[in-house]
């Protein structure tokens, strides 16, 4: 049996309502979430212990979900390749702060945020990067940090292995030119690949519940996966 895992981006103070909603359809139906958590200041203070979002991760976490670190601010650095820079644009729409970073910045940025979940409860293994792109300089952080996991469009990475587990991550682009075949394509990817018995992960954003249509056609692409016999799981138990 082939796994899919469902990750819950963007879990902020400024989003718990968002993050709230996608939970409970998830806890409806029996899967375990990833709880991607931006610690630092993004749309509203930075993350703190014993906050609001602070007591309902330590609720998720007892009901077996995951919390992973998911960047620090979600803002982009200046500088870089050129093409580093444009491909940030596109594919993350200017939040791929770990895609053209020095070392120094992403130690400390990192490291900040990871202090910060910690001082509230937690001790995340793992570490998405916003718009799923790190750069080489960023993973070798990671490992400096002792994170065992990270995560890109494609794979998950075990950081302390070097394996690589090959599942696309679909997710939609809310607002964008191509958000009615993007909503079509994410069904269509998660069909196929639980029909054949291949992971896949799919990727949840609060932006999403802010548009029509999105949050009906995540919901029936996970009842696919689920119909067709994949095992819900977290990263963390992935790289177990």
């Amino acid at each position: 049996m082939s796994w899919f895992v469902v990750s819950i981006h963007d879990v902020a103070p400024a989003t718990l309502a968002e993050s709230s909603r996608w939970s409970r359809d998830l806890q409806e139906r029996g899967v375990p979430a990833t709880l991607l958590v931006v610690p630092g200041p993004w749309r509203s203070p930075a993350f703190e212990p014993g906050d609001e979002l602070a007591t309902w991760l330590h609720e998720r976490v007892a009901g077996g979900d995951e919390v992973a670190q998911h960047g620090w601010m979600h803002r982009a650095w200046p500088g870089g390749a050129w093409w580093r820079q444009v491909t940030g644009q596109v594919a993350a729409r200017g939040c791929a702060e770990l895609w053209s970073i020095e070392r120094d910045v992403a130690r400390r940025t990192l490291g900040a945020g990871l202090h910060l979940l910690r001082r509230a409860g937690f001790e995340p293994v793992g570490m998405t990067p916003p718009g799923y792109l790190a750069s080489p300089t960023c993973l070798a952080v990671l490992r400096e940090l002792e994170f065992r996991y990270s995560t890109s469009h494609l794979r998950v990475l075990d950081l302390r292995t070097g394996r690589r587990l090959h599942a696309p991550a679909m997710s939609h682009r809310p607002g964008g030119l191509g958000e009615a075949a993007g909503r079509e394509m994410v069904g269509r990817v998660v069909r196929a690949r639980a029909e054949r018995n291949l992971p896949v992960r799919i990727a949840l954003h609060p932006e999403d519940l802010h548009r029509p249509g999105l949050r009906q056609a995540t919901l029936r692409a996970i009842d696919d996966a689920l119909e067709a016999g994949l095992r819900p799981t977290t990263y963390e138990r992935l790289v177990a």
